[in-house]
This record gives C-alpha cells, structure tokens and sequence, in this order.
C-alpha cells in the first residue's frame, strides 16, 4: 500500500489499542512498519516540539509500506467504526479511500 507519513501517522492513532493476543500482535508488528526509521526521520527533516510535528516536501511522497491481509482486515475495521461513529476526519478520507471504497 503507498502511503505518505501524515496518513502513517494516522493509521498508527487509530490502531486498536485492545483486542484478543493474535489481533495485539499484529498491531505491534503493524506499528512498527508504519513508524517512521531513523533514515526516514533524517531524509524527511522530521521535527517535533511536543505538540506538533512536521516534515519537509518529501514527506508527501507516497512509499511503498508492506501492509498483510489480517493487518489490512484489522485497519478496514477501525476506519469502518470511525465512519459508524461519524468521527471520520479530513486526515482520515484518502485512507478510507484506500482501504475501504
């Protein structure tokens, strides 16, 4: 799936923080491919200050991120609650167009 760092960002906020061991644990391996690497952090000029973080043009590019199907299944689930909760925001429409529509 290509995705750019704001909607990595906003994948990991939506994550399920609670589940059954099988779902926590492909949670935890699916936060670790959507964290941003110590390269990533460098080439984009990631700067954070505690409330905001931002990143240079680069960080708009799309890239490649290796996305499973049980993990695709778990994200499809927290985007369609959000959706049912009408607590979709604008950051959240190109992921529910990718994942979802």
């Amino acid at each position: 799936m290509k995705l750019n760092i704001l909607e990595r960002f906003k994948l990991l906020q939506i994550l399920p923080q609670e589940g059954n061991f099988m779902t926590l644990t492909i949670v935890r391996k699916l936060q670790e491919t959507l964290s941003l690497t110590e390269a990533e952090y460098k080439e984009f000029e990631v700067k954070e200050d505690g409330v905001t973080t931002t990143w240079n043009e680069k960080g708009r590019e799309e890239r490649e991120i290796e996305i499973g199907e049980k993990a695709t299944d778990i994200i499809v689930e927290a985007l369609k609650k959000l959706n049912d909760e009408n607590k979709l925001t604008g950051h959240h429409m190109s992921l529910y167009e990718k994942f979802v529509k």
